[in-house]
């Protein structure tokens, strides 16, 4: 279903929903008001299994209508829509904490507006991967059995890298959220995400009360127990100082089609750590992560990713897994108990 109060976005998204023989539009409304009434009238078999929901609405906005549209049974996914702004970002992550799978940053027309080929693909991505996680779960495909987790004698964790991208501000919530006690170390995360909305994440993150969490600042000491964000536009990097680690955020290029990106993260705490990283990749499109974790297993730290059957997009974790580099593919909230085992220096058991 689709749900914005404009009639060429509406016709705009259906035109590049529809190209994709796999998804079919089953509604269009103009708010949210005619959105839940719609939801509420369908037959069973024409009920969506994914509303794409604007914020931003006269008679009912998005906000509003969340709530009532995940009362609905069986419950859709909901991605909203928000504007590429501050506000926006802040409506979106609010939103998540209401309970919507996901939020698309709606493209500005300097960018190529809806036509742009990364929105297009982002878009495609969330509301093929929101359907098949709210269909019944199927058995992931068979890649690198998880092995037994072990820490090298006297080497231990000195650092955390975590990738995300598509899907991501969920499962890394999820993560977050499965910490049951402070972190020894630091860990900094990278998110695909727009400049602004990176800020909103790290609230939204430091909300739920597990662990301090901001976009990281240049110069910084990397304190333990904390998350640090790369902020959006910027890559973020660890750099070996007396005493520890401290932040950089720097403006290189793009790395496989991303500013952030985590694979300059984890080459960069390779560098000032050596082996005692711990890196972790969830839920994401492409292969970001890949050339990062590589070098952290020749470095002899360890790798752990986001088993197939949690990922909205088996992209990035799925590379480290075919690459035969994970030592082990589990939910978000299950590499968060690994995590803890694996920096409390004692491996826990792979499920």
């Amino acid at each position: 279903m689709l749900c914005d109060d404009s009639a060429t976005v509406r016709a705009a998204m259906a035109r590049l929903l529809e190209a994709d023989p796999g998804i079919r539009i089953v509604a269009r409304v103009a708010n949210g008001q005619e959105a839940v009434a719609t939801l509420a009238g369908l037959p069973a078999a024409l009920r969506p299994q994914v509303v794409l929901l604007d914020l931003e609405m006269p008679v009912m906005d998005g906000m509003t209508a969340l709530p009532l549209l995940l009362r609905q049974v069986p419950r859709p996914a909901v991605i909203v829509a928000s504007a590429l702004t501050q506000r926006g970002a802040a409506a979106a992550m609010a939103a998540l904490r209401a309970g919507a799978a996901d939020y698309i940053p709606k493209p500005g027309a300097a960018g190529g507006g809806l036509n742009d080929p990364a929105f297009r693909a982002e878009v495609l991505a969330k509301v093929k991967g929101w359907a098949r996680m709210g269909a019944a779960p199927t058995a992931a495909r068979p890649v690198a059995a998880a092995r037994p987790l072990a820490i090298l004698p006297g080497r231990g964790v000195r650092a955390i890298g975590l990738g995300c991208s598509t899907g991501g501000p969920q499962a890394l919530a999820a993560f977050v959220q499965a910490l049951a006690r402070p972190l020894p170390v630091p860990l900094l995360a990278v998110q695909h995400m727009p400049a602004g909305f990176t800020a909103m994440l790290a609230d939204h993150l430091d909300r739920l009360g597990r662990l301090p969490c901001a976009e990281a600042r240049d110069g910084e000491a990397l304190r333990p127990g904390r998350l640090y964000l790369a902020p959006g536009n910027r890559h973020l990097l660890a750099e070996a100082a007396a005493g520890g680690l401290v932040a950089r955020l720097s403006d290189a290029p793009p790395e496989n089609f991303c500013r952030p990106a985590v694979d300059p993260m984890l080459r960069s705490l390779v560098a000032a750590c050596g082996g005692a990283v711990l890196a972790v990749i969830l839920t994401g499109m492409g292969h970001d992560g890949l050339a990062g974790c590589r070098a952290v297993a020749a470095a002899g730290g360890t790798v752990l990713a986001q088993d197939e059957a949690s990922s909205v997009v088996w992209g990035m974790p799925g590379a480290v897994a075919k690459a035969g580099l994970a030592r082990a593919l589990l939910p978000p909230a299950a590499l968060a108990e690994q995590v803890q085992a694996l920096t409390a220096g004692r491996a826990g058991a792979v499920a």
